[in-house]
């Protein structure tokens, strides 16, 4: 998950506007397909829409919303849009016509352009008119909301750096700075993603009703949407806030609660004092900051935490996650921090007895603005708010960001249709690895759910294929990083209009967001080119065709060996093969024109054959125009 500090959030108010705020300055219209445009009025109110001369009507239902079909002019602009309504007159100005991608996923699609390789450089050169961004803020909704949030803007340096978490999707933008270069017309990116997300949460859950599975989870949606109160998107979220006493009347969070009740404990530690697991148990210090403070950002730094907290300075909420293991870094806001005396707030709820702050005292501090550190490891006060015993029933899940199924698709993808697109790119997987056995049918139900919303047909869908990521294994053996991984080869095979962008030769071993976000755009661009719009451009690397049988070896055809088979490396890796035996060995492998021959002296008698069969394998055959081979394997064993 990329967003650690995960603030509730809630579906949109009842305030709608003539025009969706899918619709503003700055936007781009699909070129060669009528353009759905809707808003809200009184019933029965008629709705014009004009622009370059053409024109379309509406009128608004009983519910009041109205949808014109307009169809646009020629590619370019600027063009005028104008609505009118009995009461109301709208023009959108700076509109542009040209091929809108749809911008999906969760962190890896979110992470900023800022926060990546090289980004604070390229975001200093985005200066791109012909680039319109528009991001959908995050929002869940238990039954389908209406209208998003978030505006159109022209890619500058300022409007694609201006927002949290590093700026605009970084494989957004470098897919619409490939395809704009090529294409040459006005391209527009929808950039809708949430980090750490599971593809179910994007899904319609008629569908996740249809697949089975869901039932239990999508009924308790269903009464958490009757019982009304705030939208999290998390079962954890609902469940604290039924059972955290600290939560309750004057919160524990607060600067002048009296504490003088609590226990005294040391932190790292301090549960042994307090509870045994599971439990929510809350810590409270007291600091004293500098006068005057210095300038600049603040940051409080907590450590690793198991399983899930929630930080506050003097009452304010300043972050929350359920990334176990993953350091907390949480930026403070501006006016939270005042010199002198400062209340520090941490709630934690733990699982098992080991569970609690896993830092060692060092990793315990606030950051000041000009880097000097408060340390926070030491004496705080403790208390317990609640140990889980029965009749109290742990949550559904443990996360503390969206995780619920399908409330991403009626929170972030319903309120967006039905908008004329071009396509959709996606990178997502991170949070389904564990479950990576069901996610091609996931995955193909979910592509299927977009294209009957946004009823377009079967618009190209191109999919990130997970990079490497965590240690590189000695032995040859499955995991389910490689297992997702094969779910989304299986996907874009099999699902219409449906491509594949290879990241397998990309990527970090000790880090979930790689930083190199460039060439994750740009092959997912030779998709779309390749595909979408027919070009002659090579954008798919080496294929598994067919396996053919010799005397103590294997040789391997493939397809798209475009230029040849090549070796990026020393060495032609990583090839396993096995024999009838099912023991899996490293392969010594030799290219002979458009194969590959794999032999080992340890199976005398091969019958099968696996390449970059881990997740973090050495992935080192190419074709001639520099794009890595997909991962395969021969067999269909468990």
């Amino acid at each position: 998950m990329l967003a650690l500090a995960f603030a509730p959030l809630v579906a949109p108010g009842a305030e709608l506007p003539l025009v969706s705020p899918m619709f503003s300055d700055n936007m781009v219209l699909q070129r060669g397909k009528p353009n759905a445009i809707w808003g809200w009025s009184k019933p029965g109110d008629a709705i014009k829409v004009e622009m370059a001369g053409h024109m379309a009507k509406a009128v608004a239902g009983p519910d009041g919303r109205w949808q014109a079909e307009i169809d646009p002019p020629s590619p370019g602009g600027p063009y005028t849009v104008v609505i009118r309504g009995p009461d109301e007159h709208i023009e959108l100005r700076e509109v542009l016509v040209g091929d809108v991608w749809l911008c999906g996923g969760q962190s890896n699609m979110e992470l900023g352009l800022g926060r990546t390789r090289n980004g604070a450089e390229e975001i200093k050169s985005a200066h791109h008119p012909e680039i319109r961004l528009y991001k959908v803020d995050q929002q869940v909704s238990y039954s389908a909301a209406r209208a998003p949030k978030g505006s159109w803007e022209i890619c500058s340096p300022d409007s694609i750096g201006k927002y949290a978490g590093g700026g605009f999707s970084a494989v957004a933008y470098y897919f619409g700075c490939r395809l704009q270069e090529d294409i040459r017309v006005p391209v527009g990116l929808i950039e809708d993603c949430v980090g750490g997300t599971p593809v179910e949460s994007w899904m319609n859950p008629s569908t996740l009703r249809r697949m089975g599975g869901f039932d239990s989870r999508l009924n308790e949606i269903e009464r958490l949407r009757d019982k009304g109160g705030p939208a999290y998107g998390s079962f954890l979220m609902h469940w604290l806030e039924d059972y955290d006493i600290g939560m309750q009347g004057s919160t524990w969070a607060a600067p002048r609660l009296n504490d003088s009740d609590w226990k005294t404990v040391a932190v790292p530690g301090g549960f042994q004092e307090l509870a045994s697991a599971p439990c929510v148990c809350w810590f409270r210090k007291e600091i004293v900051l500098p006068d005057p403070l210095p300038a600049g950002k603040a940051t409080i730094l907590l450590g690793a935490i198991y399983k899930m907290d929630t930080a506050y300075i003097n009452g304010h909420w300043v972050g929350a996650s359920s990334w176990a293991e993953h350091p907390r870094a949480y930026d403070i806001p501006e006016n939270v921090l005042k010199p002198g005396k400062n209340m520090v707030a941490v709630r934690v709820f733990k699982m098992k007895p080991q569970d609690g702050f896993a830092a060692k005292p060092e990793g315990l501090s606030i950051e000041l603005g000009d880097h000097a550190t408060v340390p926070l490891a030491g004496k705080w006060k403790g208390k317990l708010s609640f140990d889980v015993q029965p009749p109290r029933a742990l949550p559904l899940d443990f996360e503390n960001y969206p995780t619920m199924p399908a409330v991403l698709f009626m929170g972030m993808i319903e309120p967006v249709a039905p908008l004329a697109i071009k396509g959709a790119i996606w990178y997502q997987g991170e949070a389904n690895f564990q479950r990576a056995a069901s996610y091609e049918k996931l995955l193909a139900g979910m592509i299927g759910d977009w294209r009957k919303l946004f009823g377009q047909g079967d618009f190209p869908f191109y999919i990130v294929s997970l990079p490497a990521f965590m240690a590189r294994r000695g032995e040859s053996a499955p995991d389910g990083w490689t297992a997702l991984r094969e779910q989304q080869a299986l996907t874009a095979r099999h699902v219409k209009n449906c491509g594949l962008a290879v990241t397998v030769d990309t990527g970090e071993a000790d880090n979930i967001h790689p930083q190199d976000k460039k060439i994750v755009g740009e092959r997912l661009a030779l998709c779309a080119l390749g595909e979408g719009y027919g070009r002659k451009v090579v954008y798919e690397g080496p294929t598994f065709a067919s396996l053919e049988h010799s005397r103590g070896e294997l040789k391997i055809h493939f397809s798209h060996t475009d230029g040849g088979l090549a070796v990026e490396g020393e060495k032609l890796g990583e090839f396993s093969i096995a024999g009838a035996d099912h023991a899996w060995h490293w392969a010594d492998a030799r290219i002979e024109g458009d194969t590959v021959v794999v032999s080992s002296p340890d199976v005398p008698s091969p019958v099968a054959a696996r390449y970059a069969w881990q997740a973090n394998p050495l992935a080192a055959l190419y074709n001639g125009a520099g794009l890595p081979a997909v991962p395969f394997r021969t067999d269909d064993w468990p």
